[in-house]
């Protein structure tokens, strides 16, 4: 009988399931969760998004006191899947959140989410170096497969995971429903081959060099890791 099977890997195994630790960069430090410490701050730099944009297309929020969103960050805080993090500039201010989930170490898969940017955080330096530093740890730990998974109305979502270097894997119609309305889900992934060539077009973005005196960047992060993406896997239209 003729079939085929997967590639075989014999030296793989799976990998720990990550810790809250501290991962620190040049523009940012990413820290466990605290609700106690941090919920004040993360409440007002949230209402900076005076609309609620941001919270759109997340299951929760918002939130109209900080009350309530110490008791939802009480709630996920001590969590070890969703396991979250807080993402503090180089005032150790916290600016946003991001978590891993759907953490499966016996296929050696991970996806981020529950992210959420404050308007200060969004489109700056800082953010990309949270998620790149996210990514980091995950492949470092040994995990295969990374995932990015979003409402595929989320034109947002899905251009900035391309910008990360994931490539857009397909659309899983009527996924879910949340906030009484249909959720059809657009998923993203880099794997573990992907993650050297990936690893050098994050670290060569984030160079002080690829920024002018405005901090204008001169190469986009889109330009360095298009070439990584899967070519069956380029567009997300």
């Amino acid at each position: 009988m003729d079939f085929k099977v997967g590639v075989s890997l014999p030296r793989w195994s799976a990998p720990e399931h990550p810790d809250s630790v501290d991962l620190n960069g040049q523009y940012c430090r990413l820290v466990p969760l605290d609700p106690g410490t941090h919920s004040e701050s993360l409440f007002k730099a949230f209402a900076d998004d005076t609309a609620d944009f941001d919270w759109v297309y997340l299951p929760y929020g918002p939130f109209n006191t900080n009350e309530q969103l110490k008791a939802w960050l009480e709630a996920v805080a001590s969590e070890k899947d969703p396991l979250f993090f807080t993402i503090l500039n180089t005032h150790n201010q916290p600016i946003g959140i991001a978590s891993y989930l759907r953490i499966n170490p016996v296929s050696g898969s991970i996806e981020v989410g529950h992210i959420h940017f404050s308007p200060a955080l969004q489109r700056t330096p800082t953010a990309t170096e949270a998620m790149y530093l996210m990514m980091r740890y995950a492949f470092e730990l040994g995990y295969r497969r990374y995932e990015w998974k979003c409402d595929a109305l989320n034109n947002r979502s899905r251009r900035a995971a391309l910008r990360l270097g994931l490539s857009f894997e397909g659309i899983f119609r009527q996924a879910t429903v949340y906030k009484s309305r249909n959720r059809d889900t657009a998923w993203f992934a880099a794997i573990d081959s992907e993650w050297p060539a990936l690893k050098v077009a994050f670290e060569t973005w984030l160079k002080n060099d690829n920024f002018d005196q405005d901090g204008k960047q001169r190469l986009s992060l889109s330009k360095l890791t298009a070439p990584i993406l899967s070519p069956k896997n380029t567009s997300s239209d």
